[in-house]
Order: C-alpha cells, then structure tokens, then sequence
C-alpha cells in the first residue's frame, strides 16, 4: 500500500518508512526538514513541503492510500516557554493536514500522540480509558489534534488510530537510521554524549521521588516495536473501526536502572549529576498495552538491553573518527 508518511524525516517516521519498506508497503516521505534530516529519509521519495501547503498535498496524497503523521514539534519544556509555535504547528498545522486528507480519497489516518495526553494520572498502570488531563502545551496540543480526529471520523467517515507512545528510544537494527535531535533531551542519547564528552555531564532531574531508587519511573519501548505497530495499525483500519492504543511495555524502568544498563552495555561510565526535579513530571509513567496487544495481535519484545545496544549502535556510528 502507497502511504505518505508525514514527518518522515525525523526519529520515529524514518523508522516507521522503513518498516514498512520491510512489510511490502510504498512509503512516501513528506517533510519540511525543519527538525527532520534528509539523511534519514535515504532511499525513499522524499518530499519537501509543509504541512499547511494544501497544494503540495493534494498533488501527492493523490497517490497514497493512508497518512502516517509524525509532524509535530515534542519538547515539553520548549511548549512551556514557547505554547504559540506548539499551537501554531501541532494543531493549526495538524487540522490544515487534515482538510488535506478530507479533500483527498484518502481515509485511513495514523495519528503519532503521547502519554502526555493523560498527564499526571491518579492510577498505574494507565489505560486509553485514564481521563485525558494534560499538564503541559505539548499535551494538550496533542489532546487537540485527538479531539479534532473524533470529530472528523464521526462526521467525515474517516478512520484513525491514535497511539499514545511512552517512551521511545533505541535505533533501527539495521544501523541506518537513529535519533538525531538538536538539541538533545532523551535520557538515552543524552547519556552517550557525556560519555562521549559531547556535554560535561548527564543531568538527572530529581532522585526524591516515591521510586524504588528515588529517580522517575517510565516506560521505554524500543523505536522498532512502535514503528510495527503503526503497520499493523493500517490492517486494523481496513476493519472500519477507529480508537486511540497505547503503545508501551507495560514495565517501568528507573532513571539510575537505565543509565547502569548504558553502563554495563558500553562499558563506560556515564559522567553524572543530582539536578532539581523539573516541574511537571510524574513519579511514574507506565503503559497498559493490552487493547494494542488485543486489537493489533502486537507486543513490544525488545528489551532494554536490546533498546540502549541498537541506540549505542547508532550513536557510535555518529562520532566523528580520528583521521589515521
């Protein structure tokens, strides 16, 4: 199936293309480039655009029969101190992509949304029926866009998913594609930069919270199993129905349990320091991935190990050698 994978240029759409390469599908990238990297969307049609340029989407949703969406700006902190481009981009762009696809024959729609949606919920582990109650704009930029798909698949007969992703990390195995963000906020990735004295040091943000070790608790799926699940999302639409999923593990792992793992796994040691909590985040944040498991016949079955090898993978691959 031709799919038109929007922000395919960054981090988890350029995972998504190439699954679906894999799966037999004809992936078609459309990307603005603005935090995307053409070097992440090699070996696929790359088009150039952004997502409030009707006519350039006209033209190619044409030969597509499904839109994959990745296109939205996911800093909390940079929502906080600047909302109006969270606003501008996630949802006045968002629902200009949508009218795109309502013009369009196309309506099978793959949403990209977050557990941020749910904010700080009341019980774990959190279910697709935990109240959606956002703390930060990126959230509720998020929750936005979902109420607006409601809408639109009630009137419009359009069909949607949207998977709520917790915490994703790691690197295709493949070695060709991996995180890239500028700047870098991952746990993960941002381990591998002390390491290699690309920053002084990992800032951890608080080890007072109620976790077994003091530090945050969340739910780390491997970039490869979501980008599975967004395939399998696209045999579920050919049964008529829509929902939002989470996508998740269904374990926790601390924030000192990742870092000893990154530890064990390269051998080095991580520079360190005890930081102040950040305002806004939970203790604990873990999925239940049990309507995707039921719904999709998914699971995540990549580990953490597997997670922080494939992203040191990548990672390395990105550092600059010394000349012999």
């Amino acid at each position: 199936m031709p799919v038109l994978v929007v922000g395919g240029a960054g981090y988890i759409g350029s995972h998504a293309a190439h699954t679906l390469k894999r799966k037999g599908h004809e992936p078609i990238i459309y990307d603005n480039l603005s935090t995307g990297h053409a070097a992440l969307a090699e070996g696929f049609e790359l088009v150039v655009g952004d997502i409030t340029d009707s006519a350039k989407l006209a033209s190619v949703l044409q030969r597509v029969d499904a839109v994959m969406h990745f296109a939205a700006h996911a800093y909390v902190g940079e929502s906080v101190v600047d909302p109006r481009k969270y606003f501008h981009n996630n949802v006045l762009g968002g629902v200009a992509l949508l009218h795109a696809v309502l013009d369009s024959k196309v309506r099978k729609f793959i949403f990209s949304s977050t557990c941020a949606v749910y904010g700080m919920p009341a019980k774990l582990p959190i279910t697709e029926d935990t109240p959606r109650m956002p703390v930060n704009p990126y959230g509720a930029t998020k929750l936005a866009f979902e109420h607006a798909l409601e809408a639109y698949g009630a009137a419009y007969g359009l069909r949607y998913v949207s998977f709520r992703y917790f915490n994703a990390a790691g690197a295709d195995e493949s070695g060709k594609v991996g995180e890239m963000h500028s700047p870098e906020t991952h746990l993960i990735p941002s381990a591998f930069e002390a390491i290699h004295g690309e920053r002084p040091a990992l800032e951890i943000f608080g080890e007072d919270y109620p976790t077994p070790d003091g530090t945050c608790v969340r739910d780390y799926i491997h970039v490869n199993d979501l980008a599975e699940a967004h395939v399998l999302g696209l045999e579920y639409l050919d049964c008529g129905s829509s929902t939002a999923m989470n996508l998740g593990t269904g374990r926790g792992n601390s924030v000192r349990e990742v870092i000893s793992t990154i530890e064990r796994i390269t051998g080095r040691e991580v520079p360190k320091h005890m930081g102040p909590r950040r305002a806004g985040d939970p203790a604990e944040l873990v999925a239940d991935p049990s309507r995707a498991e039921k719904l999709l016949k998914w699971k995540a079955t990549r580990s953490l190990e597997q997670i922080v090898s494939t992203a040191w993978d990548w990672a390395t691959r990105q550092v600059p050698q010394p000349p012999h």
